[in-house]
């Protein structure tokens, strides 16, 4: 039983490796724990490197010790950026020894939200999504969100609208529930985005008509939308919700329509992707282009 089950109180947990986009990380948390009343959790890694020759245990307990007071140094940094931000956040220090993957993955267990920025210090400059980012997005059992630029070397947004993609899967619905709950603490308006494609019907044109009315065929796709919202929005009479009903692809609606948001919403997977693999594709080329925070929710949260 983790911590969080014993006390009944989840957290919001962020990676902190001394780089900027961590720290911009950890900022997207600290006010999102505020907004949900929890606490923030921020967790270093001491990853060791791999052995290229034979060490005595000395220097290898004297590199893990350099490790371990680096790590100190980055979360102690990070806690005073954090309660800056935040003033009175209640915080919570976890270094551990391990892989960063494996120990955020272990340290979000239970947790609300798991938070990283896009790249860390081992990222390469023009790399949008790091290796630990991704890795976390794949395999997290909560809600991840990876907190990314407008602009390399600029800040995230911190105002703006919520923006879900809409497509009526599992994965789906529960991107919706969190875009509401983040809409309704950020008094922000929801842009709930729903595309279809022409594509989409490919296969079936035996059983199609010669001339498809596309009209009615979008009329038809935004009552679905209308029907996907109607229960959230009674839910969240607080918020006001703004559909976009398009016909394109997703990857290209969802990053025209987030140009300006503070947060784009996604599910896991969706009509076209295979369970059990991870990501789907729409999510991942979200994670990798959209220039502001993306959060990738799963089924089951």
């Amino acid at each position: 039983m983790t911590t969080e089950e014993r006390s009944g109180r989840p957290r919001v947990v962020v990676g902190v490796d001394g780089s900027a986009p961590a720290l911009d990380a950890v900022r997207w948390a600290a006010e999102d724990a505020v907004r949900h009343g929890l606490p923030l959790r921020l967790v270093h890694a001491c990853a060791t490197p791999p052995l290229r020759h034979h060490r005595s245990t000395a220097v290898a307990s004297d590199s893990l010790d350099l490790l371990i007071d680096r790590g100190r140094q980055f979360l102690r940094e990070a806690v005073a950026f954090a309660v800056h931000v935040c003033p009175g956040l209640e915080t919570e220090q976890d270094l551990r020894v391990g892989q960063p993957a494996e120990v955020l993955l272990d340290a979000a267990a239970g947790a609300r939200m798991l938070v990283t920025g896009s790249r860390g210090l081992g990222g390469f400059r023009d790399l949008l999504l790091g290796s630990v980012s991704s890795a976390v997005s794949d395999h997290a059992t909560c809600p991840v969100v990876v907190v990314r630029s407008p602009a390399l070397g600029g800040p995230p947004r911190w105002d703006g609208p919520v923006v879900v993609g809409v497509d009526g899967t599992p994965a789906s619905e529960a991107a919706v529930a969190v875009a509401f709950e983040e809409a309704s603490l950020r008094g922000a308006v929801l842009v709930a985005v729903h595309t279809w494609s022409d594509v989409a019907f490919s296969g079936m044109w035996m059983t199609l008509p010669l001339i498809v009315d596309w009209d009615v065929v979008a009329a038809e796709e935004a009552h679905l939308l209308d029907e996907r919202m109607a229960g959230w929005q009674e839910k969240y009479p607080d918020v006001e919700v703004r559909r976009v009903v398009r016909r394109d692809r997703p990857v290209r609606a969802l990053l025209d329509v987030a140009q300006d948001a503070a947060l784009l919403v996604v599910g896991s997977r969706g009509h076209h992707d295979y369970a059990g693999l991870g990501l789907g594709s729409t999510s991942r080329a979200l994670l990798h282009s959209a220039c502001c925070p993306v959060a990738v929710v799963r089924p089951h949260h």
